[in-house]
């Protein structure tokens, strides 16, 4: 992936401009999609979306699914055969009311959980209230179920849903003309997932984005570096979107066509609301978006049944919640440190800050 010369993705070809899957992947482009502009785009748009008095908040969740993946796609970019049959990312998106500020809080995967009692969408039978990883919510109940837990942990009512598996993510980033930025300033590489990336910037299209949004092997962050490579691709195909792709309704249409797929789930946003939702924050730039973890306390013993696990900082992290209830930008980092593990630490920062040059 290091080589000088354009990878196959980016050869000469129409381009479609996708955004789906995201095993660490996909939060990414929904926030790319909210502030897709170009107005001449949104003149037609209905306007069914909700306006809280409060701002709007959407679930975005990635899924592990390779449905619709190639085999040839699997074997070229690390995707494997199995699919875990869970979400792999989970990103609270708050649009504030005045639709001048876009904040974005990622849950972590392992996030310890205590499911209440529900029933079990594989099997249909009746679970029993039991402990739990936070991606396990959509493998046992489908999304209702993980909209119910992300509200019972954050208390910050979810408006709308938007879920994206891996054929869904490259074929949304695909649709970029030339493909997204991506940089770094250190070698990053990671055996799992074929990731091996020079320091400095390079484009890439849906495949090498997939593996890049997927990393958790590269930087010695693990599923925390995982979240931070998701956010600021978020913020640099926002950019790409603003810069070279809307300038027409059928452009965005597709876009926002691809990103939304066929799905219907609960309180799942339409294709149509995401084009409102993006007449509505046309106007937002980089420096208007912001991004964060929730605050961990701690990395857990191993529990039987369950596996490695992090605790959120109860306290810390209803602090956050509270302002996107609020309707308030996060809140700045305290002064000293909080969690047990240096990487929990709750360190929000500007969209504009990861831009690439």
């Amino acid at each position: 992936m290091n080589s000088p010369h354009p990878h196959p993705d980016l050869r000469s070809r129409p381009r479609p401009r996708p955004r789906s899957g995201f095993r660490g992947r996909r939060l990414l482009v929904l926030t790319t999609a909210l502030v897709a502009l170009g107005s001449g785009a949104f003149a037609a748009a209905p306007d069914p979306l909700p306006s809280p008095p409060k701002g709007l908040n959407i679930l975005l969740v990635g899924v592990d699914s390779r449905a619709g993946v190639t085999p040839e796609e699997r074997k070229r970019y690390y995707l494997g055969n199995k699919d875990c049959g869970c979400s792999d990312v989970m990103m609270l998106v708050h649009v504030s009311a005045r639709n001048d500020r876009v904040s974005v809080v990622s849950l972590p995967r392992d996030s310890l959980s205590e499911f209440p009692e529900h029933v079990d969408r594989n099997t249909g039978e009746m679970l029993a209230p039991h402990q739990a990883k936070l991606n396990a919510a959509w493998k046992e109940g489908g999304p209702s179920f993980a909209i119910e837990m992300v509200e019972a942990m954050t208390n910050v009512p979810v408006d709308r849903y938007l879920e994206i598996d891996f054929r869904r993510f490259m074929d949304t980033v695909n649709v970029v003309h030339d493909g997204v930025p991506i940089c770094t300033d250190r070698h990053l590489k990671d055996p799992s997932t074929g990731l091996d990336l020079a320091p400095g910037t390079r484009r890439v299209l849906g495949g090498e984005a997939l593996q890049y949004v997927r990393s958790r092997k590269a930087d010695g962050q693990a599923d925390f570096g995982r979240i931070k490579k998701q956010q600021r691709f978020v913020v640099n195909t926002l950019r790409e979107i603003r810069d070279d792709l809307f300038h027409g309704t059928a452009g965005l249409r597709r876009f926002v066509a691809t990103l939304r797929g066929t799905q219907q789930t609960e309180r799942g946003i339409s294709t149509s609301e995401l084009l409102t939702l993006a007449a509505r924050l046309r106007h937002l730039s980089p420096e208007q978006t912001e991004f964060a973890t929730v605050p961990i306390r701690t990395i857990n013993p191993l529990i039987p049944g369950v596996g490695a696990t992090i605790s959120w900082d109860e306290e810390y992290a209803d602090e956050v919640f509270g302002h996107l209830r609020e309707d308030e930008g996060l809140p700045e980092p305290r002064p000293v440190p909080q969690s047990e593990t240096p990487l929990g630490e709750y360190e929000p920062y500007g969209g504009d800050s990861v831009l690439c040059p």
